[in-house]
């Protein structure tokens, strides 16, 4: 029976050989996540859930080995080994550091003296978000670890917090380009062409796309001005449920929740120590080192260095920059005068407490694994992406990746699988729009200035609402690891920060929307 239906589907997808069912995963995944409040469990119903879907297409008994089929591929590889290492290990390992040294309590009474109220408070989570703006992943961690004490001690709850930090950081990374983003698009769409005429010659042509898109990246800007006004309690459309956080934790001083399971486990260990001489400098130095390091790639790039020694052409220093960070805190402890061994005991709690989230991680690159397997998101791509007025593709491109990311948890892996499609999708709307040929956009652009604007202009706002809708999923996803760490390193409980969040990015990409479909009417 489940065989034969999936059979019918798959007829009915022209070519992909799941249809419909590529998606069950990804549903089973969300829907369990949102209805039973625990998301390991979720998540390892949906990749059940996929050996059933791959077992019911070949009728192969072996493809219900899901260990072997998802589990191991997935954790064997070096993206989920940095997972573990940099942001489970190292950062782990650093936390329990400055709770040991007393370097995270330091730096709260620091901060307190700058910070009046929840609201400042707030405002810095924010800043700091748009500072540590390197990546998704890295922003989450640095600006949570960074923003958490201080919030804390004013009684900002933590699915504020987390919120603040979630925001701000994919959507930050879109808006200022000095990052690996605009490098990893441009290497999507580098030579894509229609009609078998080259549209974007090479990766510098496709990091010009990324910056011509920027003035129309309207769910960036609007996620991140909506996360400013309420960190400085101006915004009043928040949600239910993110209100009376706000109203628990001000009133009564409960950052969670009753009930709330934080990934932060708190597993018991060394006492602090108390003859320590703590000082500011044990809480920043490793962070400055973390962010100098992570830099340089980056500023070498765009002060036009291709070449650098150790890391040549590399514009990522992640590993070294976190190894770096929890070596100068060891090193500053010891030198201060404390033993090895209390650190060895301290760094192991830090880790200790990280194992909850590396489950969820794990698991959740499992259901990456099988994602890939199933190709959900090549699936919806083939669904919507036809027959779309040219005033509408916009908005309708953000729909598509909004689902593909919420249902994968990933805004790389959807721009991986749209934009080759949605770059010469958008090229061909616009040209049958002004009715030219697509061999023709050359001689246009000298005959026709102001219509070749036009038309980039469109191809821009639409480059834009795939950089913008994939981010919406990564952000909001609770399989996505920028939510699950955002969650993680503020002390949240998961389901809660999703919960609360999610209304409030609902709106942003509603206004996206609408700014990107009145953009197209009124400018191309």
């Amino acid at each position: 029976m489940f065989g034969a239906l999936l059979s019918t589907a798959a007829a009915t997808s022209e070519g992909h050989p799941y249809g419909l069912w590529s998606l069950l995963p990804a549903v089973v995944a969300i829907v369990l996540a949102f209805w039973t409040r625990n998301v390991l469990l979720a998540l390892f119903v949906a990749v059940l859930t996929g050996s059933a879907v791959l077992y019911a297409h070949s009728g192969r008994l072996e493809d219900w080995n899901f260990l072997e089929r998802f589990f191991l591929p997935a954790l064997g590889t070096p993206g989920y080994a940095r997972i573990l290492l940099i942001y489970l290990w190292f950062l782990g390992g650093i936390l329990g550091l400055w709770e040991y040294t007393g370097a995270a309590r330091h730096f709260a009474e620091w901060a307190a003296r700058l910070v009046r109220g929840p609201r400042s408070a707030k405002f810095v989570a924010w800043l700091l978000g748009c500072v540590f703006h390197q990546g998704g992943t890295v922003s989450t961690v640095l600006a949570g670890t960074t923003a958490r004490p201080v919030a804390e001690r004013h009684r900002v709850s933590h699915e504020e917090l987390a919120y603040i930090v979630d925001s701000t950081a994919s959507p930050v990374a879109t808006i200022i380009p000095l990052n690996v983003w605009p490098a990893y698009v441009a290497g999507l769409i580098a030579g894509v062409s229609l009609q078998g005429q080259v549209l974007v010659a090479d990766a510098s042509e496709g990091v010009r796309w990324f910056l011509r898109a920027l003035p129309f990246n309207f769910y960036a800007m609007f996620a991140v001005g909506m996360t400013l006004l309420f960190s400085l309690d101006l915004w009043p459309f928040m949600g239910r449920k993110m209100r009376e956080a706000r109203r628990r934790a001000r009133s009564l001083g409960q950052l969670d929740r009753p009930g709330a399971q934080p990934m932060l486990t708190g597993t018991p260990g060394p006492e602090a120590a108390t003859d320590y001489p703590v000082s500011l400098a044990d809480f920043l130095v490793p962070l400055l080192v973390l962010i100098v390091v992570a830099l340089v790639p980056h500023v070498a790039h765009w002060a036009g260095v291709t070449h650098l020694p150790y890391f040549g052409t590399r514009r990522d220093a992640i590993n070294e920059a976190f190894f770096l960070g929890t070596a100068s805190a060891i090193a500053l402890a010891i030198f201060k005068g404390l033993r090895p061994g209390q650190l060895v005991d301290a760094f192991v709690r830090g880790c200790q407490n990280m194992t909850l989230g590396a489950m969820i991680l794990g698991l959740a690159v499992t259901l990456g694994q099988v994602a890939r397997v199933l190709d959900p998101a090549g699936y919806l791509v083939q669904l919507l992406a036809r027959h779309v007025p040219y005033w509408a593709l916009p908005a309708a491109l953000m729909l598509l990746c909004m689902v593909v990311s919420f249902s994968i948890g990933s805004s790389w892996g959807t721009y991986a699988v749209v934009y080759p499609m949605a770059l010469p999708l958008a090229f061909a709307v616009a040209v049958r729009t002004y009715g030219v040929e697509v061999a023709g956009l050359a001689e246009l652009a000298r005959h026709d200035p102001a219509a070749a604007a036009a038309i980039n202009r469109y191809v821009a706002v639409c480059f834009a609402a795939v950089l913008g809708g994939a981010v919406f999923g990564d952000q909001c996803s609770p399989i996505s690891d920028t939510t699950v760490l955002s969650a993680l390193f503020t002390g949240c409980d998961l389901m809660d920060h999703v919960e609360t969040q999610l209304p409030m990015a609902l709106m942003a990409a509603a206004a996206a929307a609408a700014a990107a479909t009145l953009t197209v009417l009124l400018l191309c």
